[in-house]
Order: structure tokens, then C-alpha cells, then sequence
């Protein structure tokens, strides 16, 4: 039986393919789901996950992430077995002779390939007695799925989406107008793409969302913040969450370390007067003390970004409301 990684060794191990049970390479499913709002934003997500975007909510790739690292990714099938009907997936498990000990299956419903509960019992129950080993329904060690999309039959190991981090949105302190948690969470994955052993640093944090976020992937972040309540804020967030300490209460210009990406959600006088001026110092600061910068302003900047130097690599933006957001990676 196949040992089941956890979501910290998933994450550190995703930029290999793995062989699926039987030892062969296969690709992974995934069923992708996103707002309107959101396109642009899982979009570029997905193109620095998987080197690809995804023209439906759903796609194959030889490389693996786990769900639960993306807001986006919902599920996820490491494919064992391909059909053109059922009876095909049955046929390969029985020459297999395949086996799992505490397993479950589900029938996945998806897209125009829906089935009612009754068939889809049904189907479970015929994937189950073809498996040797004990199926285990209440407290699984192993969860299989089958299903069926575009007349394509599809079976392997099963992982779904926890969404854990969801608990994030409790922090107790945050304001309106900032990043909120499925965007920050997609921003650390863009800006990190699969080197999770990038150093990053948030050199304007806020109460830290994006910091939380990076922290609950196991990437290496810093965080800093001029304003000395707000740091403190920042610093209690991450306390409640039972994370480190990374939070500094200072002057990001006063930064004198060097990180692979820097993350900043520029100042837009929420709180205080920020003027253009400061916005592009804060732009020339991060490029200073970092290889590459994605920044996110509430109006165009390609302009000042450009006349200051900066080639940018890729775009997008993200709406909440009539509030929008321009993504811009820099270097």
C-alpha cells in the first residue's frame, strides 16, 4: 500500500512526478472552479503551477500539487486506469490483481456526466469487489475515485481539496479592503511558482494575510510593517495561528537582506496620505532587495514601472466588488 504523504511533504515533493500504485507513470486529473472575478487570478495561478492554461475547469498534467495548496484546485485523481466504458476499468483491475487495504471509492459527479445516488452506489460497489483488501467507509486510509468526463472513463487515488486554510479568514484582526485569503493564497503560489524553497519577503504586510498564507505552505517569508499597531496586529494573527514570529515593526527601506520575491500590495492611503512618489519608492526598495516583485495596485502603474526600470513579465487583475486590483510580476 502506497504511503500517504502529507500536505507539508506533498508540497516539498510536488515538482517530481510520481509513479501511481502500479509503478507507472501517469498524469493527474484536476477539476479546477473559479468566480468571474477570479478568471484572470487562477489563470496565471495555474500557468505557474503547471506551466499551462487551463481553457475549461478541468485538465491533465504529469505534475503534481496538492489541492489544498491552491484556492482554485478543488480535486485531484492520480490516474491508475483509462476506459472507454466501465467494464474497462474492471477488466485492468482484475489482470492487476489490484489491492488496498481500508479503501474507499466514490463516484465523482461532474460536469454533464452526473448519475443519480443509486448508480453511483452502484458503480462504487463494483469497483469495490473488484479491489482485493478490506474497504473501510467510516474511517478510510486510502480514497479512490472513478469518473467519467467526456465519455472518458477515469480511475485512480483520490484528493480533494481541505480547505483548511479557510480558517484563516477567523484571524482576529483584518480590515475591508484587504487581501483576502484566497487571494493571497494564489499570489504566494504565482510568485513562487514550485520552488518552495524560495525566500520571500511582504516588506508592506499589513495584519499579514499573505505572511499566514506562505507560512501554511511552508515557505520561507518575512514580513515587515511600518505602522507599529498594525505590525502588532500582524504579530497577534500570527500567534493565533500558533506560527512564528516573522513580522518586523520597520522602515521597509531599511531592509538590507535579500530575498528571490518580494510581494507587495502597495499603500493606496486607506489609513495615510500615500503619494505616487512613495508608491514608486516602495516598487524601487522591493526590486533592490529582491530577484523579482509581484505587485499589486488598485490603479494602472505599468507606466511608472516601466519608466523606473522594471520589465514586466506578466499580468492580471482581480475584482471584489468594483474593487480591482492590477497584478503586475516585475523584474
Amino acid at each position: 500500500m502506497l504511503k500517504r504523504l502529507s500536505i507539508k511533504e506533498n508540497l516539498q515533493n510536488n515538482a517530481n512526478p510520481r509513479r501511481n500504485k502500479l509503478g507507472k507513470i501517469k498524469p493527474y486529473f484536476y477539476i479546477i472552479n473559479h468566480n468571474k472575478d477570479e478568471e484572470s487570478l487562477c489563470q496565471m495561478e495555474m500557468k505557474y503551477l503547471f506551466n499551462k492554461i487551463p481553457k475549461i475547469k478541468h485538465f491533465f498534467s504529469y505534475h503534481y500539487v496538492d489541492p489544498s495548496r491552491s484556492p482554485f484546485i478543488k480535486q485531484c485523481i492520480s490516474i491508475i486506469y483509462t476506459g472507454n466504458t466501465l467494464e474497462d476499468i474492471l477488466s485492468q483491475m482484475k489482470a492487476d490483481n489490484l489491492s488496498y487495504e481500508r479503501f474507499k471509492v466514490s463516484y465523482i459527479n461532474y460536469g454533464d456526466e452526473t448519475l443519480h445516488l443509486e448508480e453511483r452506489r452502484k458503480i462504487e460497489f463494483q469497483i469495490g469487489m473488484n479491489i482485493e483488501g478490506e474497504a473501510d467507509l467510516r474511517s478510510p486510509e486510502i480514497l479512490l475515485a472513478v469518473i467519467k468526463v467526456h465519455g472518458k472513463w477515469i480511475f485512480g487515488e483520490y484528493k480533494a481539496n481541505e480547505f483548511n486554510w479557510q480558517y484563516h479568514n477567523r484571524k482576529p484582526y483584518s480590515y475591508s479592503n484587504g487581501l483576502g485569503v484566497r487571494v493571497s493564497r494564489a499570489i504566494v503560489n504565482i510568485a513562487v511558482a514550485n520552488n518552495l524553497k524560495s525566500t520571500v519577503v511582504d516588506p508592506c504586510c499589513g495584519v499579514g494575510t499573505v505572511v499566514l498564507e506562505a507560512l501554511d505552505m511552508g515557505i520561507n517569508i518575512k514580513g515587515w510593517e511600518i505602522n507599529p499597531l498594525i505590525a502588532e496586529n500582524a504579530k497577534k494573527n500570527l500567534q493565533y495561528f500558533d506560527y512564528e514570529n516573522v513580522i518586523t515593526n520597520g522602515d521597509m527601506h531599511n531592509i538590507q537582506e535579500k530575498f528571490d520575491v518580494s510581494i507587495v500590495d502597495l499603500p493606496y492611503g486607506l489609513f495615510s496620505p500615500t503619494t505616487l512618489k512613495e508608491q514608486v519608492d516602495i516598487m524601487k526598495t522591493a526590486r533592490r532587495i529582491s530577484d523579482k516583485i509581484v505587485i499589486l495596485s488598485h490603479e494602472d502603474l505599468d507606466e511608472y514601472l516601466i519608466s523606473s526600470g522594471f520589465k514586466i513579465i506578466d499580468k492580471c487583475d482581480v475584482s471584489k466588488g468594483k474593487f480591482k486590483r492590477y497584478v503586475n510580476i516585475c523584474v
